[in-house]
């Protein structure tokens, strides 16, 4: 594929790029011309809460760069990077529809070099829930963050909360390495029955899509009775655990119900406090949460 492919199926003629030097010319163009340039880092197999962090980077922002980028470093030695679905020219297309500028898609080889001796790891933050489930997930994360900050030195940065843990590490990786960049976070896309959108939901067959609608029940419940004027944190961690009973064939890692700063688990929830899930149906692991007092 060429570097710098220009889309001309509609109007926009989104350019599909695959360089860094090739990207950064069109950037350098945009900020010479005082357009604001937003960044909608993806993994690809684009789908409708995607797209809606397109439109949320659009409010903010000229110039629209969407990533596409299945990120080795942040899938463990027995994870689904091999498997993970892609599907580069209907990103393309998608993308193009909702109105991207610039789709960077580069190979492995163009972001890491063979011969790399620098990482970006994160501290106690990063120690529980994802971290502890998935060790060194979240420095392929913040690694490949921090790099796509350098390229694109975007104005904003638009991320989906579904990703809770991560959202709030990039944030702060924003903050400590004092990247000129404003983090946006954007509410979780569901599908009609509730199950956050997510580009691993392909891997569900039929009942394990069924089955896995225990998620967004067990989330909507402690929801619904914080609401009430539920607030002790054990009490409502105890009705998150028996609404995730009625499935037994999915398999938890964890329930969390904790601060929005240092995702610690809390006594007394209140409003802002996270309700986060990570479960595995068959062979897919799924993450969820909700934003107490937000629903």
């Amino acid at each position: 594929m060429a570097a710098d492919i220009r889309m001309t199926t509609i109007a926009s003629s989104m350019r599909l790029i695959e360089k860094i030097a090739s990207l950064r010319a069109p950037l350098s163009e945009a900020r010479r011309r005082g357009q604001s340039i937003a960044l909608v880092p993806t993994m690809g197999y684009l789908h409708e809460g995607h797209l809606h962090l397109v439109d949320v980077a659009r409010r903010h922002a000229a110039v629209v760069v969407l990533s596409v980028f299945v990120n080795p470093l942040q899938f463990g030695p027995h994870e689904d990077f091999t498997r993970y679905p892609r599907d580069l020219e209907g990103d393309a297309m998608k993308a193009e529809r909702r109105g991207v500028d610039l789709l960077f898609a580069p190979p492995v080889e163009e972001l890491y070099a063979s011969d790399r001796t620098v990482a970006v790891t994160p501290l106690s933050l990063a120690d529980r829930w994802e971290g502890a489930a998935r060790p060194g997930h979240f420095t392929g994360v913040l690694t490949v963050v921090t790099k796509l900050f350098n390229i694109v030195q975007p104005t904003v940065a638009v991320f989906g909360q579904k990703d809770i843990q991560q959202a709030t590490l990039i944030k702060a990786l924003a903050r400590d390495l004092d990247f000129g960049v404003k983090i946006v976070i954007a509410n979780t896309v569901r599908e009609p029955d509730g199950l956050a959108m997510s580009s691993r939901n392909a891997y569900l067959a039929p009942e394990e899509r069924r089955r896995a609608l225990v998620l967004w029940r067990t989330l909507r419940a402690v929801s619904e009775a914080f609401d009430a004027g539920e607030y002790d944190g054990v009490e409502l961690e105890q009705l998150g655990w028996e609404i995730l009973a009625t499935e037994p064939e999915v398999q938890v890692d964890y329930l969390a119900i904790v601060d929005p700063q240092r995702l610690e688990p809390v006594a007394v929830a209140e409003q802002g406090t996270i309700v986060a899930i990570a479960a595995r149906v068959g062979g897919t692991r799924l993450i969820d949460n909700v934003i107490l007092g937000a629903l």
